[in-house]
């Protein structure tokens, strides 16, 4: 079952999300002595990134051991790092700069060389990299095995519409096998129309993805997230044993009616 946390306000979803994120890390480096983590772009992410690039003990916020975190992106924007509408670029300012986590491990998607050659040079890295999933399901294989790599922690936000990473509703992207990890976009609805995203299946290889969402455009979503899984919201695809959902009261979705 996904796991639904309402908080009062978007200050409060970005600490809790801070908090569970930092737990998480901390656990996949105890138990594999390495821990993977993806980011996406927006706003209340970026400053979810910016409560774990501090310590804020006073709010149960530890900051991680970022000497064993790997950084990874769930999609990218087809522009340049230094671009505005990048999203290494938002992670760069608000955590990796902040945080003093190492350039080698950082792996950024390479938006500036179009959606094929980015998204391939990605599914290498990520192949290279981090260990795959096993028969049951979980990780524990080698890296370079049968896939899909599974990521400790995914960071998602979740558009109007129910799309994820670049995964948008019916997408040829949801097509995609399972042996696909990154895939190229060309026709985003939102600019810039070309995009390089994580797949399906490597979201929903991740130990967990934490999804974010504040404000009440977000409200419909998430309903609607919540409801039977299909192509036409994309975030309903994803494993729900292994999704953590957090929003603030605004984007809660109502309550039924009694």
């Amino acid at each position: 079952m996904t796991r639904l946390t309402t908080m009062a306000d978007a200050e409060a979803v970005s600490e809790r999300a801070a908090l569970e994120i930092a737990r998480r890390l901390e656990s996949a480096h105890r138990e594999r002595g390495v821990a993977h983590l993806a980011l996406s772009g927006g706003t209340t992410p970026g400053h979810t990134y910016e409560l774990l690039a501090n310590d804020h003990r006073s709010s149960g916020i530890g900051r991680p051991s970022w000497d064993s975190v790997e950084i990874w992106f769930a999609d990218e924007r087809c522009v340049g790092p230094d671009d505005e509408q990048s999203n290494y670029r938002l992670a760069q300012q608000t955590l990796l700069a902040p945080a003093g986590i190492a350039p080698e491990r950082v792996h950024r998607m390479e938006g500036e060389l179009g959606p094929e050659q980015g998204a391939e040079r990605y599914a290498y890295a990520l192949d290279e990299h981090v260990a795959f999933r096993d028969g049951d399901g979980d990780g524990g294989g080698d890296a370079g095995g049968g896939g899909p790599p599974v990521l400790d922690v995914i960071v998602l936000g979740i558009g109007p519409d129910g799309h994820v990473a670049s995964l948008f509703p019916g997408a040829p992207a949801l097509d995609a096998s399972e042996r696909a990890l990154c895939l190229g976009v060309h026709d985003s609805p939102k600019p810039p129309p070309e995009r390089i995203t994580l797949s399906m299946a490597v979201l929903r290889a991740a130990r967990c993805c934490i999804l974010l969402a504040t404000g009440a455009p977000k409200s419909d979503a998430i309903s609607a997230m919540l409801g039977e899984p299909t192509k036409h919201v994309p975030a309903s695809l994803l494993r729900r044993s292994r999704l953590s959902v957090i929003v603030d009261d605004a984007a809660a979705p109502p309550s039924p009616r009694g």
